[in-house]
């Protein structure tokens, strides 16, 4: 299983990808980060469980039956052919401010639709402590820094009981990623100044580390910059209900 460190990696993959394609609406630079938690995922459950993800086995994502609807899963787990937990992952790399909301209730209304069903939901949120922000056609305006304010809904989901609130995920992992600025608070043109700057530092190997920026003032559903405790606990609770 991949240690913290490792994961970076991934991620850097992940970043690398996106400033290839050069859009973060496609699909193409979460395959890496699929691929990789769903093999680790199959390492640490053993051969009586199988997965379905981008990037493993025949590179499809599987469906969960949710109470409401059923829902195409990015990572999902199976005990013999039926699905019993589900991974969902997002790495947001430009724009956070104005589509944070969006991205919460979304992540809300998913759980609540597929734990309501008595299934267990895991959620992955990556992102850099400093996110471009463009204007329509691509333009540079400014970052959003992350904070703990812009972060403080997910310290309030943090002291949900998910025993009690089925849109509370079981648990959720917050990576957030120092990304190496090419100057302090650097202002780029525009979107592909700032792919064209990266892509040429992409394999330096201080370009990514876990940000302090924010305190882990999180309660235990939400795990900060830990990938490996965050896998072993949901691999515990996965067990745990199957037992049950």
């Amino acid at each position: 299983m991949l240690n913290n460190n490792q994961f970076l990696e991934i991620i850097k993959e992940s970043f690398a990808t996106y400033l290839n394609v050069g859009t973060s609406t496609s699909t193409a630079k979460l395959k890496t980060l699929h691929g990789h938690i769903a093999s680790d995922l199959s390492e640490i459950l053993g051969n009586e469980y199988s997965i379905k993800s981008q990037g493993i086995g025949n590179d499809k994502e599987g469906t969960i039956k949710g109470r409401y609807y059923p829902k195409r899963v990015d990572i999902t787990i199976y005990h013999k052919g039926v699905p019993v937990a589900g991974y969902a992952v997002k790495f947001v790399m430009r724009n956070y401010s104005q589509n944070s909301n969006n991205y919460f209730e979304n992540m809300l209304g998913e759980t609540a639709n597929i734990r309501s069903n008595s299934i267990p939901y895991f959620q992955i949120f990556i992102i850099f402590d400093k996110v471009p922000y463009y204007k329509d056609g691509g333009k540079f305006d400014h970052y959003d820094n992350i904070s703990q304010h812009q972060l403080s809904k997910y310290l309030i989901l943090s002291k949900d009981d998910p025993s009690v609130y089925f849109h509370a995920p079981d648990k959720t992992l917050i990576l957030l990623v120092n990304l190496k600025e090419k100057a302090p608070d650097f202002t780029y043109r525009d979107v592909e100044d700032y792919a064209e700057y990266y892509r040429s530092v992409i394999h330096d190997e201080d370009l990514l580390k876990y940000s302090d920026k924010i305190e882990d003032d999180f309660d235990s559903s939400v795990i900060l910059n830990d990938y490996n405790d965050f896998i072993k606990r949901t691999y515990h609770i996965i067990l745990g209900k199957e037992k049950n």
